[in-house]
């Protein structure tokens, strides 16, 4: 069982402000390495993410930018299976990628989120944050440090293996295809997300000035598998914000939406907040595949 996993963290909403990257590889379920830096994303440090990860300004100062370890990363990745949990570190290093004008680390990703929802059914339709799953296999980590974060990914992945019986190369077969393959679906209410699709269990919200309607927004997220909701409530787990919103904004009077939501998250509630064309990414980057 070859694989690496990876995770990042970043200073804000934008995906590609990384500021944090964890690497960790295993063969046959053990560990053989491991990288971990920390990167000046070049860009502001939101509270709210410095809540979260306890990553500051101050500490980035004199680390290298993504350039400069895109060649460590890539001695990593290219040419191997790297685990992440759900699609947004993934797209985190593509949008870094793309920011510098430089080309993604060529590997095969595999999404330890949509093994897990395939392995325990208590997990098929939600609870299956990273926190959460290692808290029922019994893991233990610290939340929110990326090689930390990278190893927790990789012990769920193992885990599920070793009670599914599949191989990380059985894996890449299997969560292409339906998380129930006799029905091909739970029970689907109108507008509740599809439940094959990779955000299936995230609840939506929408915010500040979009470059689509909220109707078409509110498709594409349906397709992905977001329930979608017009405001924020205990069940949210994903605030979407209108890139204009959060270049203007930088931290400065943001929205009631955006408030209640750190209010939440200051609180203990798992929720991202994502710029509006990083959402579009992640919709596009799983339409390729």
């Amino acid at each position: 069982m070859g694989f690496v996993s990876i995770d990042v963290e970043t200073a804000n909403a934008r995906l590609g402000s990384i500021c944090q990257i964890g690497v960790a590889a295993y063969e046959d379920g053990e560990l053989v390495g491991e990288w971990v830096t920390l990167v000046d994303p070049e860009d502001h440090f939101d509270g709210m993410n410095v809540f979260i990860h306890g990553i500051r300004q101050q500490d980035v100062e004199g680390a290298p930018i993504f350039p400069q370890v895109l060649s460590e990363l890539n001695g990593w990745l290219v040419g191997r299976i790297a685990v992440s949990h759900t699609h947004f570190d993934r797209v985190a290093v593509r949008q870094a990628c793309d920011a510098y004008g430089l080309p993604a680390p060529e590997c095969i990703w595999l999404d330890s989120a949509k093994v897990a929802r395939r392995t325990w059914e208590q997990f098929s339709r939600s609870g299956y944050g990273l926190q959460n799953l290692c808290e029922f296999i019994g893991y233990r980590y610290q939340a929110h440090d990326a090689l930390e974060d990278a190893k927790a990914a990789a012990a769920v992945l193992i885990r599920a293996s070793e009670n599914a019986g599949l191989s990380v190369d059985d894996w890449l077969k299997r969560v292409e295809r339906p998380i129930h393959p006799s029905t091909g679906h739970h029970d689907v209410i109108a507008r509740q997300g599809s439940p094959d699709g990779p955000l299936y269990g995230e609840v939506a919200v929408f915010t500040g000035a979009l470059l689509m309607t909220r109707s078409e927004a509110a498709d594409l997220a349906d397709a992905v598998g977001c329930r979608v909701d017009p405001g924020v409530t205990k069940r949210t787990t994903l605030l979407i914000v209108g890139d204009q919103d959060i270049r203007m904004l930088a931290g400065h009077e943001k929205s009631s939406k955006h408030r209640k939501v750190e209010q939440l998250i200051t609180c203990g509630q798992p929720i991202r907040i994502l710029q509006e064309s990083d959402f579009l990414k992640l919709v596009q980057m799983d339409s390729a595949r």
